[in-house]
């Protein structure tokens, strides 16, 4: 029992230098055949050992915990600092971008807007600023009709109650990146139902013929200015470049039909044409017959009242010479009768005294003689 009289776990000599050992054989307690409780240094070398192993480093080299070099990496400033300035430049290329000229960024403060960006190099701090990039003045399109959009897309009804096939394009851009990306959900969804309504509103206020024939131009100017105007309503930053009129037709199942019909009014145009070309002509010439017949009514209705008037002035003043001179009138008037009724007529003179009038009185005709000299001397 003395040799047990050491301390107070039960071990240890006079001199006191037993329970050292026994500690540094392994913290196993004199006295006792069970284990010992370890000490504050074994509990310490120990976590540090399995951090080493954590960290990727070898075992203790040492027999004991606390007394062996360790095999793997220290935590050094140096490595605080490189990845400080790893992470920074991280942060740095996160945080700047390039916008190409076709293209405009916009910049988002936890989702707001902040500004809009253009060509260049840009910088928004991540992740507080993200940004948006699109190309705005690249050209897209959307078809619209039955060849790509659907069957009943480009059937429309005319104001003469007629069903028409439109195929046509709209081709766009973006005007203003703010309004599009925020005040459209769906833009080119959008675009093609107000293209669609506009030409629907279009096609219902005219009438077929011109819209297959000689209107296309004039229906394409038209929707632009109306699809502008309707988006431009709802704020969409969309730019409307042009309308494609690509296609006008019957629709497919009576496209054969109707050409026989616009062949056959084609064809009654033409004799209708030729109908009034002729009917033209002849209402110009019975005009013309018409306005010389009265021109010759109007000059001979003057002719004769003139001659009327002065037989009136010839026969008044012959009046008032015979009236002067009764017989001598009388007598100058039978004489210039009897020369114009004779003056024109073969005179034969046959003498009665002789031969119970059967005596026959030759007749130089002068007249006839000076007519005759004359013409031949011509």
């Amino acid at each position: 029992m003395a040799g047990n009289t050491g301390g107070p776990w039960g071990g240890g000599g006079n001199n006191g230098s037993g329970g050292d050992d026994d500690r540094n054989r392994g913290g196993r307690k004199p006295g006792n055949d069970g284990p010992g409780i370890p000490e504050i240094d074994d509990l310490v070398n120990k976590g540090r050992e399995q951090l080493r192993v954590l960290m990727g480093g070898g075992g203790s080299g040492g027999k004991n915990g606390g007394t062996g070099g360790g095999g793997g990496p220290q935590i050094t400033r140096g490595m605080v600092g490189l990845g400080a300035l790893i992470a920074a430049g991280f942060w740095v290329f996160a945080s700047l971008y390039t916008v190409k000229p076709e293209e405009q960024s916009i910049e988002l403060l936890f989702g707001s807007y902040v500004e809009t960006n253009g060509e260049g190099l840009n910088f928004a701090p991540w992740p507080i600023v993200t940004r948006e990039i699109l190309p705005v003045t690249t050209e897209r399109s959307i078809d619209i009709g039955t060849s790509r959009s659907g069957l009943e897309a480009g059937l429309m009804l005319t104001g003469d109650e007629n069903i028409v096939d439109i195929d046509f394009q709209v081709v766009w851009n973006i005007s203003d990146l703010r309004e599009y990306l925020f005040n459209l959900a769906d833009p080119p969804q959008t675009i093609a139902a107000v293209a669609e309504s506009a030409m629907r509103e279009i096609i219902a206020q005219s009438e077929l013929a011109p819209i297959l024939n000689r209107d296309r131009g004039s229906i394409a100017e038209r929707l632009t200015d109306e699809i502008q105007l309707t988006l431009d309503s709802y704020n969409s930053g969309v730019n409307i470049v042009r309308v494609n009129f690509n296609k006008a037709d019957p629709p497919e199942p009576v496209i054969a039909s109707f050409r026989q019909v616009q062949d056959a009014e084609q064809e009654r145009d033409r004799v209708q044409n030729v109908a009034d070309a002729y009917a033209n002509r002849v209402v110009a010439e019975a005009r013309g017959q018409a306005a010389q017949i009265l021109e010759q009514a109007e000059g001979y209705r003057a002719r004769v009242v003139n001659e009327a008037e002065g037989e009136a002035s010839r026969f008044s003043a012959v009046l008032e010479e015979y009236q002067k001179a009764p017989e001598v009138t009388r007598k100058r008037l039978y004489l210039e009768t009897m020369e114009r009724v004779l003056g024109g007529t073969d005179i034969i003179l046959l003498d009665e005294s002789g031969g119970g009038g059967q005596g026959v009185v030759p007749y130089l005709p002068l007249n006839e003689l000076r007519r005759n000299s004359t013409g031949g001397s011509n």
